[in-house]
C-alpha cells in the first residue's frame, strides 16, 4: 500500500494541466456540497433564544400548554399584554402561554371536521423549528406542509415574515383539530390548522 509521500509524488509527475482540473474539480465539488448543505441548515433549525422586547432572551417553550381546566370568558378586545413591554397578542412568558385559557367549548375554534386533513407528523416541540416557507395568514407553508391560521387569530400574527421567520408547531390539547404556531422572533403563537402536503 503506497504512503501519503508516494501519492503526493504521483500527483507531482503529473501534467500542470491534469493537476490544476484536478484541484479545480475538488474546488468544484466542496464548493456544491456547501451549498447544497445551506438549505438543510436554515429549513430544521434546534430552538433559539428569542427577545422578549425587554432586551432579555427567553427560549422557546418546552412544551404546550396545558389543557384548560377553568376556563376564562373570550371577551371582545382582550388585553393580552400581561406585563409591561409584553405584546397585547397571545403570547408565551415562561410557561405561562398568555391567552390560551378559554377552553375547549370556545366557539372561535370549532371545526365541524377536525383533522379533515389528517394529523401532523412532523414533530412538536423547541427541538423542531421550521423557517416559514412563503404564504400569508390564509395559506402558508414550511417544508412542503400547508396551513392556515384561524380567522379568530388573524389579526394577532401582523408582525410575522412569512418567508424567513421561525416556528414551532405545538398540539393543542384543548381546540380539536387546531396546532399552535409559536413564532420564536416574536415570542407569540396562533392556531394553525394542518392542510396536508
Amino acid at each position: 500500500m503506497p504512503g501519503k509521500a508516494e501519492e503526493w509524488q504521483k500527483f507531482a509527475a503529473l501534467p500542470q494541466g491534469i493537476r490544476r482540473k484536478s484541484m479545480k474539480t475538488l474546488k468544484l465539488t466542496l464548493a456544491m456540497l456547501l451549498v447544497l448543505s445551506v438549505p438543510a441548515f436554515a429549513q430544521h433549525q434546534e430552538g433559539k433564544a428569542r427577545s422578549t422586547g425587554a432586551g432579555t432572551h427567553q427560549a422557546p417553550p418546552r412544551s404546550g400548554p396545558r389543557p384548560v381546566a377553568a376556563p376564562h370568558a373570550v371577551e371582545p378586545n382582550r388585553n393580552y399584554s400581561d406585563k409591561d413591554g409584553h405584546p397585547n397578542v397571545p403570547h408565551v412568558d415562561g410557561k405561562n402561554w398568555v391567552g390560551h385559557d378559554t377552553g375547549r367549548a370556545d366557539a372561535n375554534y370549532h371545526l365541524d371536521q377536525p383533522f379533515a386533513n389528517g394529523h401532523f407528523n412532523g414533530g412538536f416541540g423547541r427541538g423542531h423549528v421550521w423557517r416559514l416557507g412563503g404564504g400569508g395568514p390564509e395559506r402558508f407553508w414550511f417544508n412542503g406542509w400547508n396551513w392556515r391560521v384561524a380567522a379568530f387569530d388573524m389579526e394577532f400574527c401582523d408582525g410575522w415574515i412569512w418567508g424567513t421567520d421561525d416556528i414551532i408547531i405545538y398540539e393543542d390539547p384543548d381546540h380539536d383539530g387546531w396546532y399552535l404556531a409559536y413564532n420564536v422572533r416574536l415570542g407569540t403563537y396562533v392556531h394553525v390548522e394542518y392542510l396536508g402536503s
